[in-house]
């Protein structure tokens, strides 16, 4: 079964989705990935404000490719998140509720998932031009000189995505694991 979610996040619909749902994504999301987030740890770290109000938002791990002509953005395929996990943390800590990437995440990040009842989505690798398509509206908001990295707010609609960890850290990749090797016994 799928589950409409709409932005922002709120407590209590991060508590209503757990690890393995597939939800429909609609709203307003932020692009960011490594670069990106570098910067926004700095600005914390300078007590300065950041280039949108992070509480409740969703961060997607993206470097979309440039959009052709009458597009809205170009493809848009999940980045490693892994390489975001230490920059993860402090914007958890500051309100930030969910994630969009694909693959593992560190204990560290998960206790902070834990901690903070955020949420973990996984995008689907390898499918960036249909990705791309649930993107309606996309405008670069900070750090342009990123090119690709650049932090974006970009409107989705119906994006697919499935719930990796939840808020109480259970974890899809472990649980997906620990049912196959249950299987091969």
């Amino acid at each position: 079964m799928e589950k409409r979610i709409n932005t922002p996040l709120t407590e209590e619909k991060v508590l209503g989705l757990k690890a393995g749902d597939n939800i429909l994504l609609s709203g307003t999301i932020y692009s960011a990935r490594d670069a990106a987030h570098k910067r926004l740890i700095d600005l914390i770290n300078e007590g300065k404000e950041l280039p949108f109000n992070i509480e409740g938002e969703i961060i997607y791990y993206v470097g979309p490719s440039p959009a052709k002509p009458g597009e809205v953005i170009g493809s848009a395929g999940p980045t490693t998140s892994y390489r975001i996990d230490p920059y993860t943390k402090a914007l958890l800590d500051l309100g930030l509720k969910g994630m969009i990437g694909k693959g593992a995440r560190s204990e560290e990040v998960i206790e902070a998932i834990k901690i903070n009842k955020s949420i973990y989505f996984g995008a689907i690798g390898g499918a960036a031009a249909l990705i791309a398509k649930s993107i309606v509206k996309s405008e670069i908001i900070a750090y342009e000189d990123l090119g690709s990295e650049a932090i974006r707010k970009m409107e989705v609609k119906d994006l697919p995505l499935i719930v990796v960890i939840d808020s109480k850290g259970n974890n899809l990749y472990k649980i997906g694991q620990e049912a196959y090797l249950n299987t091969v016994k």
